[in-house]
């Protein structure tokens, strides 16, 4: 037994043990991640001395466990670390990712009808000036726009804290629309709060609701991590105050030291970015606060119902006018200095373009053209006389800032990235997005890079470099030729594929789950589901009891597969 390593197209094994009665005769030896000189040897025998003298208590009613035919939790716990087979092994991993999706369940199923339940929400009027502010817009709202702004608006009125999730598709005007709803709230004396993932979006943010609310004498005020120590303390001191104020920043939000006692409405976008615990954190500066998440990641609905049944849900499905569609061709490996030719011309005409690739640096065993193998090849060929620059996630927050902000302004006419560009950067003089080994990325994701261009007022292109000798790979990119409907992408790349990467991620969502895949096994999910409502709508004294438990496990360990 051993760890196998494929060397020369053949197996190795490294290190090759004789199991000692330690690991209960099974034919699977656990192999586990190792810290400070901690060998697996030893680990082995103390989990099994662990073991030995534990007894694990039954946690899920026993009508669940009969119903899906599921092994004991302690069955559950023994075999995942020492099964006698593969048989045993896989009954126990079904069981723990029952646990794990049950608990995801039951904890946003409990949040939303604790929300119902509590009335506890503040009730704000409709502002006199929303009408002036839309009649202000450079453009008439989308159908999907005003539809979305009207469940908001109707949601505010109620005394019932708002929860909705705003999913829309790339360039769909999301943020106008959540910009909209924080005017009201703001109007009617309290503070409203927009948390972005990165520094370079709430910059865009911030920039966005200044050019639409100025007019309006909005006190509007940004807070990250970049922003100078003197700054901070004296927007902290006004937020204290509990004055009435639009903050818009990143996580420094959820800081300690912010103090937010005047809280109407957090808004928080792109959302599968931000763990539950982040998001809790913030709505916890007042619970009574409405909360509104908006996420452009396509999310088939057969998804959508189950990962965010604690939140109502608006689409906006409807781009708005002038936003010109973008061409899209799929290009193979050997044909891909074509592409490079096409975006020197878009440069020539006096455009800029990105060209993405998903590796930073060479990797020997991926063969994979990286940001620096790309760099390196077009700045001594191609584009030897063009100003092109690398971007990618371990560069430092101001390094990133200070080429993105020379791209914006004309400097730089290409730049060299990873996905850190997915979200956040618009340049609309940008007509030309380039992106190597296609194939390596979900969809929903190529779909979000895709939306970097045609922003402006010029034709632009996406060009997929990839390896299509796979069928699924081929129709994969053909999708993407042949539609710009991200929740059409994103629901076909779930058909072909039903794999975690869909998103572009292995844990959508939530950074709580060891096991379970919310994708992969959207089967388990829907049971377990199922059986977290059926408990919630029916708190008898042996439920009360199993979710208060289960969520003391959550509060204990943060992790979905809590045991007691």
């Amino acid at each position: 037994m051993g760890k196998f390593k494929k060397v020369n197209n053949t197996l190795e094994v490294i290190n090759p043990l004789i199991p000692c009665k330690e690991a209960n005769k099974s034919e699977i030896l656990p192999i586990y991640t190792l810290k400070n000189g901690l060998t697996n040897k030893i680990l082995v025998k103390l989990i099994n001395e662990i073991l030995k003298n534990m007894i694990i208590k039954e946690n899920l009613p026993e009508e669940i466990v009969k119903k899906y035919k599921l092994i004991s939790l302690d069955k559950a716990i023994r075999n995942i670390h020492f099964p006698v087979g593969r048989g045993e092994l896989q009954s126990a991993i079904n069981r723990l990712k029952f646990q794990e999706l049950f608990t995801y369940s039951l904890k946003i199923i409990m949040m939303k009808a604790h929300i119902k339940k509590e009335n506890s929400g503040i009730s704000f009027k409709m502002s006199p000036l929303l009408k002036e502010l839309k009649e202000s817009l450079p453009y008439t709202l989308t159908n999907a726009q005003s539809r979305t702004l009207r469940e908001i608006l109707l949601d505010q009125k109620r005394n019932i804290a708002m929860n909705r999730l705003v999913q829309g598709d790339v360039g769909s005007g999301k943020t106008l629309v959540a910009l909209i709803s924080m005017f009201n709230v703001y109007m009617n004396g309290y503070q409203t709060v927009l948390m972005a993932p990165t520094e370079i979006l709430a910059n865009q943010h911030y920039a966005e609701a200044k050019k639409y609310l100025d007019k309006f004498g909005v006190d509007i005020e940004l807070l990250t991590g970049s922003t100078k120590e003197k700054e901070k303390k004296r927007i902290k001191e006004k937020i204290a105050s509990g004055k009435e104020i639009m903050l818009i920043g990143t996580h420094a939000l959820i800081q300690d030291d912010v103090e937010l006692n005047n809280l109407g409405l957090v808004v928080t976008d792109e959302q599968h970015r931000f763990g539950v615990e982040q998001r809790s954190r913030l709505i916890n500066k007042n619970k009574r606060a409405d909360v509104l998440v908006m996420t452009a990641t396509p999310i088939p609905r057969t998804l959508s119902l189950y990962l965010y049944s604690d939140l109502d849900i608006s689409i906006i499905d409807e781009l708005p006018p002038g936003r010109k569609p973008i061409d899209t061709m799929l290009v193979d490996m050997n044909q891909r200095m074509k592409a490079y030719n096409f975006a020197l011309k878009e440069v020539e005409k006096g455009r800029q373009f990105y060209i993405v690739s998903p590796l930073i640096e060479e990797n020997e065993k991926l063969n994979l053209n990286s940001v620096e193998k790309i760099y390196e090849e077009l700045k001594n060929g191609i584009f030897k006389d063009v100003r092109i620059e690398i971007l990618h996630g371990k560069m430092a927050g101001k390094g990133k800032d200070k080429i993105i902000n020379t791209f914006k302004n004309g400097e730089i006419k290409g730049i060299i990235s990873t996905t850190v560009i997915e979200v956040g950067v618009n340049v609309p003089n940008s007509t030309m997005m380039i992106i190597e080994n296609a194939e390596r990325f979900g969809l929903a994701q190529l779909h979000q890079l895709r939306g970097r261009v045609g922003r402006g007022e010029h034709k632009s292109y996406c060009i997929l470099i990839a390896n299509t000798k796979n069928d699924i790979t081929r129709r994969r990119m053909e999708i993407m030729t042949e539609s710009s409907d991200g929740f059409y992408i994103a629901e076909e790349d779930l058909k072909l594929r039903g794999a975690g990467e869909v998103f572009g991620m292995r844990q959508h969502g939530d950074e709580g789950f060891i096991l379970a895949n919310v994708v992969d096994d959207i089967n388990i999910l829907k049971c377990a589901n199922h059986e977290a409502k059926l408990i919630v709508n029916n708190i008898n004294e042996d439920n009360k009891k199993l979710c208060t438990e289960i969520m003391r496990g959550i509060e204990r360990n943060s992790k979905y597969i809590c045991f007691n």
